[in-house]
């Protein structure tokens, strides 16, 4: 099979990729996810109306592995099965990955892409930094399935809503001055603590208090938390008569329809209530709490499956772990809008060596290249249909496609119809670093 594989490689350079889709009871059900849509075309295999289509894989993950097809010389069709991982072909053609990634990662890529379709908050979480990764992973290797970190980035597709990172000091006094039962959940003491802080007292002792009262929020028993969600829920529906709710107030609400008496519905006054337009991302470091509400995107992270949760779910929640782990900075998170790479195509940079994303939206007729690059790329098309064009092959793409491409291989792109497409790749900052 080697052989073979080798000899289609040199062939054409660009390889098909049968993809994984996971069913968590947070995706979009049937076809209104673009989970499913895209899965369904990329595998062949039927949407089933009743079922929830969260997250397509696309990557060596082995959660969710990617799988290489055979192609039909002749006519770019693909024929045969699911013969090998890509993680399993690429570990036997290193060269893929150029010399750079592999001194530093090895034979592995180094990012894991995906598409997400959320139709419920996923849970309130954080992802462990490596050293912690290591050390959870080594003692609870069945909830922490490997033991690298998972900063990731998250690229709108649709209007898409998340919390994310804490509040500023300032918002926070606020929430504590206008949500009794906060006060009443954490404590007179550790409130007050918060509303006689300011900046002044330096970030250290700032955050020192934050831990301290969200530790304790997190931590209060199920008997205190369901009282106070049924308490504050009857408040926020008698407000509502006489007064418009704030954004975060109808969230609070909608939280606790999907996930009743759950101490996530509550904390979510601490975060930032970010709302991105199509095109806009959002990239979380390590350590630091989100959790995805609504919409479609475009993720690409770290290759990792690591996730410390505390709330919003019915899995296994480790609210110590999450709790100690996070940085608690606060402030608004960095939204990235991306810069034109060409004329049809947008380039997101995030603060980390593992990935980038190219968005391309083309016009019917158009043309556009995506220069050569000393790392590997992972290319998805989304919508429309068109031709990727190498030295040596030419591909006819449609939606659903996924194809991988090695290192050092320019590749030009025309189009039949207006094509959308996205691209994951190295962070191309990681290959200017001297």
């Amino acid at each position: 099979m080697d052989a073979e594989f080798n000899h289609h490689y040199h062939r054409r350079p660009l390889l098909r990729l049968r993809c994984s889709v996971q069913n968590y009871d947070w995706g979009k059900p049937g076809t209104d996810s673009q989970v499913a849509r895209l899965f369904s075309l990329n595998s062949g295999s039927k949407i089933e109306l009743d079922k929830l289509y969260a997250e397509l894989w696309m990557g060596t993950h082995k959660s969710g592995p990617s799988f290489l097809l055979e192609s039909d010389v002749e006519n770019g069709a693909s024929i045969g099965s699911q013969c090998i991982t890509l993680k399993e072909w690429i570990a036997k053609n290193p060269n893929v990955l150029g010399d750079k990634v592999f001194d530093k990662w090895g034979s592995d890529l180094p990012f894991l892409f995906k598409v997400l379709s959320v139709a419920k908050a996923l849970s309130i979480q954080a992802h462990p930094d490596k050293e912690l990764a290591k050390m959870l992973h080594k003692l609870q290797p069945d909830v922490y399935k490997d033991d690298n970190h998972k900063p990731e980035m998250a690229l709108a597709i649709t209007e898409f809503e998340a919390l994310c990172g804490f509040i500023s000091l300032e918002e926070l006094k606020g929430v504590l001055q206008n949500i009794p039962e906060i006060v009443e959940l954490v404590g007179c003491t550790d409130a007050n603590q918060v509303l006689h802080m300011n900046e002044q007292d330096g970030e250290e002792k700032v955050k020192s208090v934050l831990r301290s009262i969200f530790t304790q929020l997190m931590s209060a028993s199920k008997e205190m938390t369901t009282k106070i969600i049924s308490k504050l829920k009857t408040r926020l529906h008698l407000e509502s008569q006489v007064r418009k709710l704030t954004d975060k107030e109808r969230l609070v609400l909608q939280l606790e329809k999907q996930y009743p008496a759950d101490i996530g519905i509550i904390s979510a006054f601490f975060f930032n209530y970010v709302k991105l337009n199509p095109g806009e991302a959002l990239y979380l470091g390590a350590n630091e709490p989100h959790a995805y509400l609504y919409g479609d995107c475009i993720e690409c992270m770290a290759t990792s499956d690591n996730v410390v949760r505390a709330g919003l779910t019915p899995k296994h929640r480790d609210i110590q772990t999450l709790c100690s782990m996070l940085t608690y900075k606060q402030g608004f998170p960095e939204i990235l809008k991306g810069f034109p790479l060409s004329p049809y195509i947008t380039r997101y940079l995030p603060p980390f060596d593992e990935f980038e994303v190219d968005s391309c939206v083309l016009p019917r007729g158009a043309s556009t290249v995506f220069p050569a690059v000393p790392g590997p790329s992972i290319f998805v098309i989304t919508a429309g249909e068109g031709r990727m064009h190498t030295e040596s092959s030419k591909e006819v793409v449609t939606e659903g496609d996924v194809l991988f491409a090695p290192a050092n291989i320019e590749i030009s792109i025309t189009t039949v119809s207006e094509l959308h497409l996205y691209r994951a790749g190295v962070n191309s900052r990681f290959f200017q670093i001297l």
